[in-house]
Parts: structure tokens; sequence; C-alpha cells
């Protein structure tokens, strides 16, 4: 019996680590531990506090991932409040910029997820055009609905993008529940950039795929369709909606019609749903298998 425990303990420490962010508002941090684990990393959640105060180092983990929630209750803004406490605070000697930084720069993974993705943006983390990390370079805005918007939406990927979480993919169906969704580049410069570096790494689509502008196909208004950006390397990845709503099949709201045509039809019926891509994808790069 000892023996096995060992085994199960060394499993355990060759598995890639993944930091998930949690504390003051943030809401969907268990989905987003169970998706990693359920992609093969060994994730932990912990509280930003413990992260500032140095209990939990961003050199032990191979991914950090900021999830999706309501951080200090949108307060100042989707996720300012929590960017400006993460900029601002010290790490004993060091900033916790300083620090993630250094983890950037380590070639690891960054994944904001809705609210964590508006603090990506505000911390100035993606899209880092020209490897200008913290410097705000767009926002993600007030919906041009005027209301919370709580859908599934279809998504095109931008196959020429080098986001490394959305490799071998093309379409993806997720759903977004933001208030502040709409994503705009802080100039027209920032935007051909993005569209020429193909940083945009996904849009909304139709029914049909085709990307569009349409609401509520495209939910907040976004700029050009844009759901997700990738910094240039690829590894540093902020997207609107919610892979972790996604990672069974039977998830999607559709899924009973959805099987009983593929059983028609003699196709297997999947276990997983659509978003556990973006998460194997990032295992597999930790891995270094991608």
């Amino acid at each position: 019996m000892a023996e096995n425990i060992e085994v199960v303990k060394m499993a355990e420490q060759k598995r890639p680590t993944a930091l998930v962010l949690t504390g003051y508002g943030i809401n969907c941090d268990f989905e987003t531990q169970a998706a990693l684990n359920a992609a093969g990393f060994s994730a932990e959640r912990v509280h930003v506090n413990d992260v500032l105060a140095k209990k939990s180092s961003l050199s032990d983990y191979s991914l950090l991932a900021f999830p999706g929630g309501f951080s200090y209750g949108d307060d100042l803004g989707a996720g300012k409040g929590m960017a400006n406490k993460l900029i601002f605070s010290k790490l004993n000697s060091h900033s916790f910029r300083e620090e993630l930084q250094k983890f950037v720069d380590a070639k690891k993974l960054v994944l904001g997820i809705c609210n964590g993705f508006q603090i990506m943006v505000k911390l100035g983390i993606a899209p880092a055009l020209g490897g200008k990390y913290f410097e705000q370079q767009s926002t993600l805005f007030a919906n041009d609905s005027g209301r919370f918007e709580d859908r599934w939406v279809g998504l095109k990927v931008n196959k020429k993008s080098p986001c490394v979480f959305t490799r071998g993919t093309e379409t993806l169906e997720l759903p977004v529940r933001h208030g502040e969704g709409k994503f705009i580049p802080a100039s027209a410069e920032v935007l051909k950039a993005l569209e020429a570096e193909n940083l945009v790494a996904l849009r909304y689509a139709d029914k049909d795929f085709n990307i569009t502008n349409s609401y509520p196909e495209n939910p907040n208004g976004s700029v050009n369709a844009i759901a997700g950006v990738c910094d240039e390397t690829g590894r540093v990845f902020g997207l609107m909606p919610h892979p972790e709503g996604h990672v069974s099949f039977y998830q999607h709201p559709h899924w009973t019609r959805a099987k009983i045509e593929l059983e028609r039809n003699g196709r297997p019926v999947p276990e997983k749903g659509a978003g556990m891509k973006i998460f194997e994808n990032a295992f597999s790069y930790c891995a270094g298998k991608l």
C-alpha cells in the first residue's frame, strides 16, 4: 500500500502545475480548477492575498489562470479593482508586476476568462503589442445592449493566430455571462496591428460560424467581433466566453437533441465539450507535447 501511495505522489509531482487565482468576488475558480485538472494539470486555487504575501510563488507553476467572476463587484469597472491591487502590490523586495513579467519571460502560460480577461487587459498583459507588457492597449466596456448578457455564442477560431490555447480548433460554442464585454482597442493603430499580427484568436460567429457583428451573436458589440486575443508569443490569452462552462458534452443546452441526432446517425456521443480543447492545449504545451 505504501508503495502505491508513493507512485501516486510521484505521478502528481510530474503533472504540470496551475495556479488558479481566487478572492474578492472571483467566482469561477472551482470550475476553472476542475477543467485544468481534467486536462491533466495539478491545479490549485490560491487566494490573491497569499500570492501577494509570497505564501505561494508564481515560479512554482506552469500556468496562471485569472478566472471569471466579479472581482470587487466591478465597482471601478470590470477587472479594474483587481488589476490595480495586483499592479501596485509589493511582494517583499519585488512587485507582483516583476514576478508576472518573469513568469511570462519564462515562456509559461497565462489564461484569463471573462473577468480574468478584463483584469489582463487592464493590467496591460494582453495583447501587449510590441512586447510592451503592463501598458494598457485596449479595454472591455459595457455591452451595447445595456444589460447583462447570459447566452451561448458561436466562435470562429483564427487559424493563423499564434495562440497556444486555440491550436487545432476551428469553431467553438461557449457560454458568455458578462455586463462589460465589448472589446475596444485603444486606437485605430492598435486594431490594425492586432489584425496584421493575427493576435485576434477568437471572433463571435453566427449559427453557421460566419463571423458577425450582429446582435445577439456578437453579444456585446465588440469591435470586429473580437472575443479573445493573445500576445505575440501566443502564450498569454484572454477571452470573454467561458471554456470551463463547456468541458462536458452535457453542459450544452441542446445536448439532448444532439445526442439523439448522433445516435440516429450511428455516431458516438462525446463526453467532452468544445471548451475542453482550450485546457488540453495548455496541458500539451506545458507537458512539452505542443
